[in-house]
């Protein structure tokens, strides 16, 4: 998408490089939070639009490290597992669009708690507070993770190989069945009114956290694939790279020799950052690490 190509020349450099290991920091102090005072994140933390009128406004960020379980074992599986294909969707996208994605997912949240917390007032006749969590949109990575790489596979349960594809539809039931049946309470009784706003809460969670992976996914769907091995292969040749550029003497202090088409980046910019040109382009294009393998071929 062109937009997004533009954003990236303007705002690429600000892009965090290591953005899943802070997501999996983060998830991690949240846990370490919770065992410590379980209490604290739903009290101080938690997205709470009717505290964030009377001032708290740090709950816009601070939702964010809710951690994806309670259970030791399952943070630790889920940590990883999330880390693991948020590091990969990092390197195949580039920074820029993984932060853009994992952002734009948090406005959203921030957004459906807001329209939520209106549309109390219909039903309830008072402004309630959801708690949207950052879970549904983890799952939404998965579904992006799944969109590149479909016929990849992983061991269910750690011993039955199913590709992922078939995971992103069971993936999909469980999203639906969260939407309907978030919304399903409303119109029948017999449910508490606790129970009406935790399963409202997910529906929500999950509509939003949809809706922003259909939106990126629309803005990628142009952009050239590769498989898994392909990625992997790459990231082993960029890391070769960088390791034979870190032994080769100096003499190129203060002159760009190579410059991104797509962010502008240079080798004075980015030291780190390794430059091709692309045999698929017409005029010699150069791109950085990032873009070599999502760029749109100009003829």
């Amino acid at each position: 998408m062109k937009l997004i190509d533009r954003l990236e020349r303007r705002f690429g450099s600000y892009a965090i490089a290591d953005l899943p290991l802070c997501i999996a920091i983060m998830y991690i102090a949240g846990y370490l939070i919770s065992l410590v005072s379980p209490g604290f994140y739903d009290s101080y933390l938690a997205l709470d639009v009717g505290m964030l009128l009377k001032g708290q406004i740090w709950r816009i960020i601070t939702f964010i490290i809710q951690p994806p379980s309670t259970g030791l074992f399952y943070v630790i599986l889920a940590v990883y597992l999330y880390y693991m294909i948020s590091k990969i969707l990092n390197q195949y996208w580039g920074a820029f669009r993984f932060n853009l994605y994992f952002f734009s997912g948090i406005l959203f949240h921030v957004l459906g708690a807001i329209i939520a917390y209106l549309l109390t007032w219909v039903f309830f006749g008072e402004g309630i507070s959801f708690h949207l969590g950052i879970n549904y949109l983890n799952l939404s990575m998965f579904f992006a993770f799944a969109a590149m790489f479909p016929d990849m596979q992983m061991l269910l349960f750690f011993v039955i190989p199913i590709k992922m594809k078939w995971l992103a539809i069971i993936d999909a039931v469980f999203f639906g069945y969260s939407i309907v049946r978030g919304f399903l309470p409303t119109f029948i009784t017999g449910y508490s009114t606790a129970t009406r706003l935790y399963l409202m809460s997910n529906s929500i969670a999950a509509l939003v956290s949809l809706l922003n992976f259909f939106i990126f996914f629309i803005s990628m769907k142009k952009r050239n694939t590769v498989s898994f091995a392909q990625a992997k292969n790459r990231r082993r040749f960029q890391q070769a790279v960088r390791r034979e550029s870190s032994t080769v003497g100096g003499g190129t202090e203060g002159i760009v020799r190579h410059r991104c088409c797509i962010c502008g980046r240079t080798n004075l910019t980015d030291p780190n950052l390794e430059f091709r040109f692309c045999s698929k382009c017409a005029g010699g294009r150069e791109y950085c690490q990032d873009h070599l393998f999502t760029h749109e071929h100009v003829k």
